[in-house]
């Protein structure tokens, strides 16, 4: 009896009988799979497999030593009937001649060993896809179809034999069972990447992937499943059409993935009702000839031309003290202050002396040359914002104007600190109006923006900053490829970049503005526009300065109370030239039979400076209808184009300088949209009228490329992104080399692939054309660019038709 209680008797005392098998809990079998997978793969010795596989079985199989182990065999289901729950001392033995018993008989398990012997035995070519399984019997018609298997699968399905029993099955199995089982066994998968594919309502084949985990429970419910009914089968019992409809249920939906793969999110149900678009062979095609880059009018020779802004500064603030520079109004259109050049070129003096001498940390300065400043004015106080600018460049500091801040979380004010923070600014110059305006923290300070970098705000007012000694003057230098300031730009994308703009730059372009529109001394100008950027900037702040204009800067916060303000400062000042966007128009139409004694006689020049938009047609005509009346000649509406990179990159000639007339020209808005040119004729209504934006500006060099991939030369009839070659263009994104190799060095080609030119090429984003007499059309933006089904359209398009079209009318189809 000592014999007995050898190591193989033990394990033969501790194999689960079929029943305890069948209800072992599912974390029990699952550590039990786990053993096994680690014994045949070497990870723990044979002892330890069976030590470890003791312990877990233990609390399930009953204590029998000393038992004989063919008795022991025999009486296995009595045993396990009394041994399912550990403890429980009210188990009753069920009659061994009930359905429940028969269940949980050992002809269950020796079935499915039975048959997973053969199919060891058999050597069945690997089927390459999945098949139903349909048998005519009346048992077949009730089964399950085949599970998800796999190489994984037939790994799980002989574990999970192993641990149902060890005994060999000694009967015969029914032979319509054994059909049925290989049938089922041959219409499986073995792909050894674990992936079924099964049908899906759509008709597509849906691939998931199964982890192995899921490959054995799945094989163990398919286990089962077939067992049992593998033993109604055999002994007898008819098979209930119910319990088959739920184990059906039961292995459709482990069949189904908890979570399709990633890529099944992304595909359409219903692609296969989608229509493809297939190119149209009637749409209209390029037919012209390749467009020849494009040169402005040389460079005049001015005498006694300044060698920079700030030395211009210093002629017209030491020789002409007293001379208008800038007149800035209240919200009520009266004069608030004229800030007259001498006044611009000491106070500018005072404020570039206290930022490098009084500003301080830690005993060193606080600033040195080339550092960047933010500027923050508000729109109506454009004297303290021009004294801060000039007071940077004699500084040499870089200006960095931005907006004010509304709110400490504004989304906007997150991207402008974005870029104070790639450019490294620490110092903020306002007004002390401003500043009280800022929201603050507790200690009174003002408060940090999301976003935005810890800055020291520095109030530019007379009573902060120190007149410096009479042995100090600022330094005068001839313009270089410094940095003179950094625009700002926001993206369609929301994003904020800084565009860098030289010295050399900046002077150029002053220089071809003035030659362009004729500018002399002591002239008037109104400027209804920011004077922080762009048009408004580059006419109203450093043009003016370099030849001594009087500028009337008009606040936004004017024009909404008073729409006619700036009509009426160009009356009462005999403004000469007069900067103003096409809305501005629109919003004076408006309110101008409110004024009758108001003349515009004395313009020469009235500069839209939105001009590219095809909707300033509109109001350029609409304001010349109403006005003309009063004084305003046709030839003085001089619309422009322009872009932050390239800045302006055509403009509209006044009358005297002998160009030709202004032209229009009337496009097919489905040629258009295939990036083609064909006139047409105002009757219809898919065209779009625009106006031309003039010529190119002097010194520089313009050609049309194509929007997409290498950028060739387009062809004469052939709408394509502008470029343009000049001095007086922006030099780089501050900070993002990768972006301003794409947008300020671009080597357009002719269709050979032979670069046109060794210079590079800036782009303007604006889509357009060169059309007769060397004009140039704008007829879109890149950033408003839209692409359907392959065609193009811009959406300032859908503007241009919101404008042309009566309110009480349809808007038709096509425009």
């Amino acid at each position: 009896m000592a014999e007995r209680t050898s190591t193989g008797l033990l394990t033969m005392m501790l194999e689960p009988t079929p029943a305890v098998a069948m209800t072992l809990p599912a974390e029990v079998r699952e550590k039990l799979a786990e053993l096994e997978l680690e014994l045949s793969e070497g990870d723990i010795t044979q002892k330890g497999y069976e030590k470890k596989r003791g312990k877990l079985l233990a609390p399930y199989i009953p204590q029998i030593q000393g038992v004989d182990p063919s008795l022991q065999i025999d009486n296995r289901i009595q045993a396990s009937t009394q041994a399912v729950l550990p403890g429980s001392k009210h188990n009753k033995s069920r009659a061994a001649n009930t359905r429940d018993e028969r269940f949980r008989s050992d002809l269950h398990t020796e079935a499915v060993q039975a048959a997973l012997a053969k199919y060891k035995e058999r050597k069945m070519p690997m089927p390459s896809k999945r098949r139903s399984v349909l048998v005519q019997s009346s048992v077949e018609a009730c089964t399950p179809p085949d599970t998800s298997s796999a190489s994984e699968d037939e790994g799980s399905l002989r574990r999970q034999g192993r641990l149902a029993t060890s005994t060999p099955y000694q009967g015969h199995g029914h032979p319509a069972v054994e059909h049925w089982f290989n049938r089922v066994i041959q219409g499986s998968s073995t792909s050894s990447s674990a992936s079924s594919t099964s049908s899906h309502p759509g008709g597509r084949s849906v691939t998931t992937t199964n982890t192995t985990a899921h490959a054995a429970l799945n094989a163990n419910a398919a286990a089962t499943a077939l067992a049992d009914l593998m033993a109604h089968t055999q002994l007898g019992v008819p098979v209930n059409s119910r319990v088959s409809s739920k184990i059906q249920q039961l292995l459709n939906t482990l069949k189904r993935p908890k979570r399709p793969p990633l890529r099944e999110f992304f595909v359409d149900d219903f692609e296969e009702l989608l229509d493809v678009q297939e190119p149209d062979p009637n749409q209209p095609k390029p037919e012209g000839q390749q467009m020849s880059p494009l040169e402005g009018e040389h460079h005049g020779v001015v005498n006694k031309w300044p060698p920079s802004l700030p030395a211009a500064l210093q002629r017209w603030g030491t020789t002409q003290p007293k001379s208008s520079c800038l007149t800035a109004l209240d919200n009520a259109g009266k004069p608030v202050y004229t800030l007259t050049y001498g006044k611009l070129w000491t106070r500018s003096q005072k404020l570039a002396y206290t930022l490098l001498n009084k500003l301080s940390t830690r005993n060193e300065p606080l600033l040195v040359p080339g550092d960047r400043v933010a500027l923050v004015f508000p729109n109506n106080d454009p004297v303290m914002f021009m004294v801060a600018f000039y007071g940077c460049l004699l500084a040499e500091l870089v200006p960095v104007p931005i907006e004010v801040p509304l709110t400490r979380k504004d989304a906007g004010s997150q991207q402008i600190g974005f870029l104070l923070g790639s450019c490294g600014v620490t110092l903020a110059l306002t007004t002390d109006a401003c500043q009280k305006g800022l929201p603050k923290a507790q200690t009174g300070e003002v408060a940090t923006f999301k976003g935005w970098p810890r800055l020291l705000w520095f109030v530019t007012d007379g009573k902060h900053v120190v007149k410096p000694p009479k042995d100090w003057h600022p330094p005068i230098r001839e313009a270089s490829n410094d940095i003179a300031y950094i625009e700002y730009k926001t993206s369609k994308e929301g994003s904020t970049m800084g565009i860098t703009v030289s010295h050399s730059a900046m002077l150029a372009h002053c220089h071809a503005l003035t030659q362009a529109c004729g500018y002399t001394e002591a002239e008037t100008i109104t400027n209804v526009l920011d004077f922080k950027r762009e048009a408004g900037l580059w006419h109203g702040v450093l043009t003016s300065v370099m030849n001594r204009m009087h500028v009337i800067s008009i606040p936004y916060s004017l024009m909404k109370v008073n729409p006619l303000s700036w009509i009426q400062k160009v009356h009462t000042y005999k403004a000469r030239v007069a900067v103003v966007k096409s809305r501005d128009m629109h919003w004076s139409l408006l309110a101008q039979r409110d004024q009758r004694d108001i003349s515009l006689s004395s313009l020469r020049m009235l500069i839209v400076a939105d001009g590219a938009n095809p909707w300033s047609i509109s109001s350029c005509d609409a304001f010349l209808n109403v006005f003309q009346a009063r004084g305003l000649r046709p030839e003085v509406i001089c619309p422009c184009a322009s872009s932050s990179e390239a800045m302006t990159v055509a403009i509209r000639r006044p009358p005297e300088m002998g160009v030709p007339p202004p032209g229009k020209a009337v496009l097919s808005m489905g040629g258009l949209s295939h990036s083609v040119i064909r006139v047409d004729t105002e009757e219809k209504l898919s065209v779009l009228t625009v106006q031309d934006v003039g010529q190119v500006m002097p010194g520089a060099v313009v050609c049309v490329v194509r929007v997409e991939g290498t950028p060739y030369l387009c062809q004469t009839d052939e709408v394509g992104e502008i470029c343009v070659s000049s001095g007086s263009t922006g030099v780089a994104y501050y900070g993002l080399p990768g972006m301003t190799k794409n947008v300020f060095e671009t080597i357009p080609v002719m269709s050979s692939g032979v670069p046109i030119s060794d210079r590079p090429f800036t782009r303007t984003s604006l889509l357009g054309f060169v059309g007769p007499d060397s004009l140039v059309f704008v007829v879109g933006k890149m950033d408003g660019l839209m692409v359907v089904s392959g065609r193009r359209h811009n959406a300032d398009d859908v503007v241009a038709t919101a404008l042309a079209v009566e309110p009480m009318k349809f808007v038709y189809r096509g425009r």
